[in-house]
Protein backbone atom coordinates (compact mmCIF):
# COMPACT_ATOMS: atom_id res chain seq x y z
CA UNK A 1 0.00 0.00 0.00
CA UNK A 2 1.76 3.21 -1.09
CA UNK A 3 0.21 6.71 0.21
CA UNK A 4 0.06 9.19 -2.30
CA UNK A 5 0.62 13.04 -1.16
CA UNK A 6 2.22 16.01 -2.70
CA UNK A 7 4.53 14.68 -5.52
CA UNK A 8 5.79 12.69 -2.39
CA UNK A 9 5.01 8.56 -1.75
CA UNK A 10 5.77 7.13 1.50
CA UNK A 11 6.29 2.82 1.77
CA UNK A 12 3.37 1.98 4.64
CA UNK A 13 3.95 -1.64 4.01
CA UNK A 14 5.35 -3.54 0.85
CA UNK A 15 4.15 -7.27 1.81
CA UNK A 16 7.37 -8.71 2.42
CA UNK A 17 7.99 -6.78 5.88
CA UNK A 18 8.24 -9.05 8.86
CA UNK A 19 4.36 -9.43 9.98
CA UNK A 20 3.79 -8.57 13.65
CA UNK A 21 4.34 -12.14 15.69
CA UNK A 22 2.18 -13.06 18.58
CA UNK A 23 3.08 -10.50 21.39
CA UNK A 24 3.17 -10.60 25.39
CA UNK A 25 3.12 -7.80 27.15
CA UNK A 26 6.06 -6.59 29.12
CA UNK A 27 6.73 -3.98 31.65
CA UNK A 28 10.60 -2.41 31.61
CA UNK A 29 11.59 0.34 33.95
CA UNK A 30 14.66 2.12 32.11
CA UNK A 31 16.70 5.22 33.18
CA UNK A 32 15.66 8.76 32.22
CA UNK A 33 18.45 8.93 29.91
CA UNK A 34 17.94 5.64 27.99
CA UNK A 35 14.19 6.30 27.36
CA UNK A 36 15.35 9.52 26.14
CA UNK A 37 18.07 7.92 23.64
CA UNK A 38 15.31 5.28 23.06
CA UNK A 39 12.40 7.89 21.75
CA UNK A 40 15.07 10.10 19.92
CA UNK A 41 16.40 6.88 17.80
CA UNK A 42 12.78 6.50 16.91
CA UNK A 43 11.64 9.81 16.18
CA UNK A 44 14.58 9.62 13.83
CA UNK A 45 13.80 6.77 12.41
CA UNK A 46 10.15 7.09 12.16
CA UNK A 47 9.52 4.33 14.55
CA UNK A 48 7.23 4.17 17.67
CA UNK A 49 9.29 3.96 20.56
CA UNK A 50 8.16 0.31 21.13
CA UNK A 51 9.09 -0.77 18.10
CA UNK A 52 12.38 0.79 18.43
CA UNK A 53 12.52 -1.31 21.90
CA UNK A 54 11.92 -3.73 20.00
CA UNK A 55 14.44 -3.79 17.62
CA UNK A 56 17.22 -2.44 19.83
CA UNK A 57 16.43 -5.96 21.72
CA UNK A 58 16.41 -8.36 18.66
CA UNK A 59 19.63 -6.76 17.73
CA UNK A 60 21.24 -7.12 21.43
CA UNK A 61 20.10 -10.60 21.65
CA UNK A 62 21.67 -11.40 17.68
CA UNK A 63 25.13 -9.68 19.35
CA UNK A 64 25.42 -11.81 22.43
CA UNK A 65 24.58 -14.74 20.12
CA UNK A 66 26.92 -13.75 17.66
CA UNK A 67 29.83 -13.42 20.47
CA UNK A 68 29.09 -16.65 22.34
CA UNK A 69 29.78 -18.13 18.96
CA UNK A 70 32.68 -16.26 18.47
CA UNK A 71 34.03 -17.34 22.09
CA UNK A 72 33.15 -21.13 21.35
CA UNK A 73 34.98 -20.54 17.81
CA UNK A 74 37.81 -19.43 19.69
CA UNK A 75 38.08 -21.53 22.83
CA UNK A 76 37.98 -24.49 20.05
CA UNK A 77 40.87 -22.70 18.29
CA UNK A 78 42.37 -22.73 21.84
CA UNK A 79 42.05 -26.42 22.03
CA UNK A 80 43.80 -27.56 18.92
CA UNK A 81 46.56 -25.16 18.99
CA UNK A 82 49.47 -27.14 18.86
CA UNK A 83 52.31 -23.90 18.52
CA UNK A 84 53.60 -22.44 22.07
CA UNK A 85 53.30 -18.93 21.07
CA UNK A 86 49.87 -19.29 19.18
CA UNK A 87 48.88 -20.93 22.55
CA UNK A 88 49.75 -18.17 24.39
CA UNK A 89 48.06 -15.63 21.80
CA UNK A 90 44.95 -17.21 22.01
CA UNK A 91 44.76 -17.79 25.59
CA UNK A 92 45.44 -14.19 26.08
CA UNK A 93 42.62 -13.56 23.59
CA UNK A 94 40.22 -15.82 25.77
CA UNK A 95 41.48 -14.33 28.86
CA UNK A 96 40.52 -10.73 27.09
CA UNK A 97 36.71 -12.65 26.31
CA UNK A 98 36.23 -13.68 29.62
CA UNK A 99 37.96 -10.62 32.01
CA UNK A 100 38.22 -7.83 29.67
CA UNK A 101 41.54 -5.71 29.07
Amino acid sequence: MLLHAWNHTRLVHNGVMRTTRKAVRQSVSLPVSVAAQVRNMARSRRLSANRMLVELIENGIQAEAEKQKEFFDLAERFRNATDPEEVKRLGEQLGRMVFGN
